[in-house]
């Protein structure tokens, strides 16, 4: 099955499947499924047309894939532009939301910085 030009996998359960698209977490993905009264238990190769026709309908309602990532780019374009602090925490690859920097933020620094301990060299053993 593919929506938008996105392969939803098909031995995965389509509650989990379709959290494959940019923008599909899995509450959106449940409301999908409610609203087109499907199970999400059974995978995505035992739909049938029709029902694939209604997930996709439904799916290409919501702003997803390459207009959110656009959207949101732009959202972070305008924060630099008006020179705001989250802007400008985005600017310099650091969290924009309040969390400390001293450890950990890793995940938008980079791996790249290790700790070195206390920064003294062990002494020699003689």
């Amino acid at each position: 099955m593919r929506i938008l030009g996105i392969t939803v996998p098909e031995n995965k359960r389509l509650e989990f499947a379709l959290t494959v698209i940019y923008g599909v977490g899995k509450s959106r993905a449940r409301s999908i499924l409610q609203q087109t009264n499907i199970d999400g238990s059974i995978t995505s190769k035992s739909l049938t047309v029709d029902q694939e026709n209604a997930i996709r309908k439904l799916v290409e309602s919501f702003k997803i894939e390459g207009d959110l990532k656009r959207e949101v780019a732009s959202n972070i374009k305008r924060l630099k532009d008006i020179k705001t602090y989250r802007g400008s925490r985005h600017a310099r690859h650091l969290p924009a939301r309040g969390q400390r920097t001293k450890t950990n933020s890793r995940t938008i620094r980079g791996n790249v910085r290790k700790t070195m301990g206390s920064g003294r060299r062990k002494e020699e053993k003689k």
